[in-house]
């Protein structure tokens, strides 16, 4: 009789050990799939930290991780911006110029690059030598979707931009709402 006892006890704990497992992993699969509107309140304030070693874009509320999105960016994704048609995604911190629908990505939330630092890198460059006379700093620099139909290009990491960070079409809508003037985005190397 103990000897069966033990075993049904054996059983029943190798059962449980098993459905908490399994029940770990479809807890930490549904917070993958989880949307910001579900994870966030309404008129959140955010931050966004783009790390370009990482290819993600991450969302935080003051100093909690709230969210992580894979991105993508130019043809040239490690150094910082230097000029107009580098393809290089500049680095530092930055506000929100603007955000609109895009007719060919989705969304558009257009970041002030260039700002105060921006042109201070940029003039320090030409001082140096490294930027030519006629060259400009550029502009219109974004955070936006991808032409319909190509997630897969953020998923097998082809840096089409030529300067831009871009995101599936789903992961720009859902941060959409939450971006606003005051929005920080830290762009990192």
């Amino acid at each position: 009789m103990k000897a069966f006892t033990l075993l049904f006890v054996s059983l029943i704990t190798l059962f449980c050990v098993q459905s908490c497992k399994r029940e770990t992993a479809n807890k930490n699969a549904k917070t993958s799939e989880t949307t910001l509107k579900q994870l966030l309140p309404a008129k959140t304030s955010i931050r966004i930290l783009i790390d370009k070693s990482d290819y993600t874009l991450s969302v935080f509320t003051a100093d909690t991780l709230v969210k992580k999105y894979n991105v993508v960016f130019g043809g040239n994704p490690v150094d910082d911006k230097e000029k107009e048609g580098d393809k290089r995604t500049p680095e530092g911190v930055f506000g929100v110029r603007d955000k609109y629908p895009h007719r060919s990505w989705s969304k558009f939330i257009w970041i002030d690059y260039p700002n105060k630092s921006s042109w201070k890198k940029f003039n320090q460059r030409k001082a140096n030598g490294i930027i030519k006379e006629g060259e400009t700093i550029g502009g219109e620099v974004g955070i936006h979707g991808v032409p319909e139909g190509m997630d897969h290009m953020i998923d097998t990491k082809q840096n089409w931009t030529l300067g831009c960070i871009s995101m599936k079409n789903s992961d720009v809508n859902e941060i959409y709402p939450y971006i606003t003037k005051k929005t920080q985005i830290t762009i990192q190397k």
